[in-house]
């Protein structure tokens, strides 16, 4: 009995031996794996990609990549990029909601009224706008939207908006087609409004949080990420070891950096308005609201002769604007010809041996359940993404590369903090100017949520998407010439 007392003992004593070595090996293998996986690369306050293998973590690199070493050619496109999108919106100190621009006091004219215009004339509005107290403006930066539309032929386009910084705006619009045609102004964002949302651009690039989930064994930690990190707590670095895009999570207290499993969205950073800034975020009151006419808001236009109409249609050049526009709720670019697949056959004729890539968001996941359905952070990025880009068609000359634009969207108070048009707007302005001449296609979301009556929605109703999809198809399967 004593004898077998013993053995048990001893056996026991063995099996906890072997355990605590397998843990001691674990733990070792993890911490491995923390540095030799994860802990690759990340750039120092010089701006310089230097090997992280040693240290595993990196401490406080807040947004140091933005100071990135460019060659001279980068940096003149980027001042470039930047110039574009400056906005003259003059800082003339704080001013009171009452003093801001109010679009109901506001008012636009037809300037080169007539008895009626041919198909293909230019038609010019001016805006002038006006305070809460009726007087006028004396500054410009307001952000407008402009377009010209006729319900019953379910026809829209997008003007063009100049601001002559003293109150006056002046809208450009190109006649595309025949009858009665009505304009339409809307103020997005007064320019007291972009004021605090340029303020936000660059005070809280991180007012959209995002987080990882950690995880080894029954441990589990929740941290947040972004594209930099403020503070001294330490990092897991997670910077693509290929384009070098930055990507950072707080350390777990407990686990390794290589024990993320997963990614998701955190939210919204709230409280980023004073009491005074959110008056100029109220719907209803100044967020996308229409600025009504003085005198007439239509004119009436006759067609051209069939020779005229073609040239019109099929316009030539880098710099067309508007890039088409709506006739019987059917998209139609003025650089080529677009085709219609209204029959889910079509569509598997087009696709028949080819491989369609889709990257994208939620936008792009709307082009995709549409198929499915029917046939049974900014200039690196882009920059890297250009690359990529110029690399493949070097590779592969014949690949078709599409690239579809932002759409607009329906705006609140609180969205137009975090997605406000006015921000894609200027990512829209940079995109079309990074990839000039590359050699990709283009499918003009913007003018196509921008020129069509339905209301502005992120994910817009299924015409403006088959639209879309249309173009983006007339891509891949062009018309025989």
């Amino acid at each position: 009995m004593w004898t077998n007392f013993f053995k048990l003992r001893l056996f026991c004593c063995l099996l906890a031996v072997l355990m605590v070595v397998v843990l001691v090996i674990n733990v070792t293998q993890v911490e491995y794996l923390d540095h030799e996986t994860v802990s690759a690369t990340f750039i120092d306050s010089s701006g310089q990609f230097v090997s992280s293998q040693v240290t595993g973590i990196s401490r406080n690199p807040y947004c140091g990549y933005d100071q990135q070493t460019l060659s001279s050619q980068e940096r003149m496109e980027e001042d470039s990029l930047l110039a574009a999108l400056h906005r003259q919106v003059p800082d003339v100190g704080p001013v009171p909601f009452v003093k801001s621009t109010d679009p109901s006091s506001s008012y636009f004219v037809i300037l080169n009224s007539a008895a009626f215009f041919k198909v293909g004339s230019q038609l010019e509005v001016l805006v002038h706008v006006q305070d809460f107290q009726r007087k006028p403006k004396k500054y410009g930066g307001d952000y407008l939207q402009a377009r010209i539309h006729s319900l019953k032929l379910q026809a829209g386009a997008v003007g063009r908006v100049v601001d002559y910084q003293n109150g006056f705006y002046k809208v450009f619009f190109t006649l595309l087609w025949p009858g009665k045609v009505k304009v339409s102004v809307s103020l997005v964002h007064p320019s007291e409004g972009i004021r605090v949302l340029q303020r936000l651009q660059e005070d809280k690039p991180d007012r959209v949080y995002f987080k990882s989930l950690f995880r080894s064994g029954r441990i589990s930690e929740t941290t947040e990420c972004n594209v930099c990190l403020p503070g001294n707590l330490p990092l897991c670095n997670f910077t693509d070891l290929y384009t070098g895009e930055p990507w950072f999570c707080f350390k777990p207290k407990k686990l390794p950096c290589s024990s993320r499993i997963t990614h998701f969205k955190g939210g919204y950073l709230k409280g980023l308005l004073t009491a005074a800034e959110s008056a100029f975020f109220q719907s209803g009151v100044n967020i996308k609201m229409p600025v009504n006419s003085s005198g007439p808001d239509w004119v009436t236009v006759i067609p051209r002769r069939i020779k005229e109409t073609n040239s019109l249609e099929l316009s030539q050049g880098s710099g067309t604007f508007p890039s088409g526009y709506y006739y019987k709720d059917q998209w139609r670019p003025r650089k080529f010809k677009m085709r219609q697949f209204n029959d889910p056959d079509n569509i598997t004729e087009c696709l028949q041996r080819k491989v369609v890539h889709l990257f994208g968001d939620s936008t792009i996941r709307q082009w995709f359940e549409y198929l499915t359905t029917f046939v049974p952070v900014y200039i690196r990025r882009l920059r890297n993404i250009r690359r990529a880009v110029v690399r493949l068609l070097d590779r592969s000359p014949k690949t078709v590369v599409v690239i579809r634009t932002a759409n607009a969207q329906e705006l609140g108070p609180e969205v137009s903090l975090f997605n406000s048009d006015w921000y894609n707007f200027q990512l829209d302005t940079i995109l079309r100017r990074m990839f000039s001449g590359v050699g990709v296609y283009l499918v003009d979301a913007w003018e196509m949520t921008l020129a069509h009556y339905l209301p502005h929605k992120l994910h817009p109703d299924e015409v403006i998407v088959k639209n879309q999809l249309d173009m983006f198809l007339s891509f891949v399967c062009p018309l025989e010439t």
